[in-house]
């Protein structure tokens, strides 16, 4: 008697009888829907940009800070976004990656058994926190008992030096609303992830690395910094991209601490813009159909910053996993 079960078994049984090459199908059929997808993402942007490119041609991406941006006349210039999103996101990156590798390596080669478990737990929790309590959270707390202060003492010192004048010319506001606040905030959100990653790829390295270094009579840091991390260094890269990028994308925490001002300055302690930010603020209020386009080709710019941002990391963690195989 024929019944639903043994009609599904028999399905299985021919579709098992070919192989691995139906479950190859299957998996390049996934992969290549994410190829279209982000080729779908490039070509929506690039069709509804069409205007500001045509209209405000490559002058939307002169390297000024004076730039202008007024849509109520048709004057509009991207690149002090543009800095405010590279400016904050190196600033996050400088602070998170030494401090993410320092939690990672205490965690995965000194911690003790009783720690290591619930301290990484806290550190995936500070992960799966959302972008809008970080700045609330910096809103109340952090800006005006951290970032001002600093901000201060920065201006007092290295705003003099002349080489260093142009970024950090203060004062800062009183409320602490800059770049530097959004730079420290994307720092405080990326270091989990790099940390998390980080520390897995140190878990997985193979406990025979370790034992023929102390075979040698390396002590526990040499291990780490001389066997440790160059075989990790290709994972490492891997997770520091990963908080990068993400650094690059936030909207909802830059949007609240870094002042949002149009304000044509480089220096950090000043208010600004990024181009997550400015999107975020300014498309649902578009005053034209040029200045909805001008957005669109501001997001435009992030998809390829970031895309060329993952483009390159891909090609160093080859080039560093091609070396220290040949090593």
């Amino acid at each position: 008697m024929f019944t639903p079960q043994k009609g599904l078994d028999r399905w299985i049984s021919k579709l098992t009888q070919h192989g691995d090459r139906p479950w190859n199908y299957l998996l390049l059929f996934i992969s290549s829907l994410i190829i279209l997808l982000i080729i779908s993402i490039c070509f929506l942007l690039w069709r509804d940009s069409a205007l500001a490119r045509t209209e405000l041609g490559w002058n939307f991406l002169s390297p000024t800070l004076d730039a202008n941006w007024n849509p109520q006349n048709g004057n509009m210039q991207a690149w002090p976004f543009i800095y405010g999103t590279l400016i904050t996101a190196l600033i996050a990156f400088i602070i998170a990656f030494p401090i993410s590798i320092g939690i990672s390596i205490f965690l995965a080669e000194i911690s003790p058994d009783w720690l290591r478990h619930p301290l990484s737990w806290m550190i995936e929790l500070l992960a799966a926190i959302p972008s809008v309590v970080y700045g609330i959270w910096g809103i109340f707390v952090f800006l005006p008992q951290v970032v001002t202060p600093i901000g201060n003492f920065l201006a007092g010192t290295l705003g003099k030096i002349p080489i260093l004048q142009s970024l950090f010319i203060g004062p800062i506001p009183e409320s602490g609303l800059s770049r530097l606040a959004a730079g420290l905030i994307l720092a405080i959100m990326i270091i989990p992830t790099i940390a998390a990653v980080s520390r897995d790829v140190f878990l997985a390295i193979p406990k025979a690395q370790r034992e023929a270094s102390f075979a040698l009579g390396a002590t526990q840091w040499e291990t780490i910094w001389k066997v440790l991390i160059p075989y990790g260094s290709s994972g490492i890269l891997g997770a520091s991209i990963l908080g990068l990028g993400r650094a690059l994308g936030e909207t909802m925490a830059v949007t609240m601490v870094i002042g949002n001002s149009l304000e044509g300055s480089a220096s950090l302690l000043r208010p600004g813009y990024s181009m997550a930010s400015l999107i975020a603020n300014q498309f649902q209020d578009t005053v034209s159909t040029l200045h909805s386009d001008a957005l669109i080709e501001i997001a435009l710019i992030l998809f390829l910053v970031t895309l060329l941002l993952n483009l390159i990391a891909r090609l160093l963690v080859w080039q560093t996993s091609r070396k220290f195989l040949k090593g």
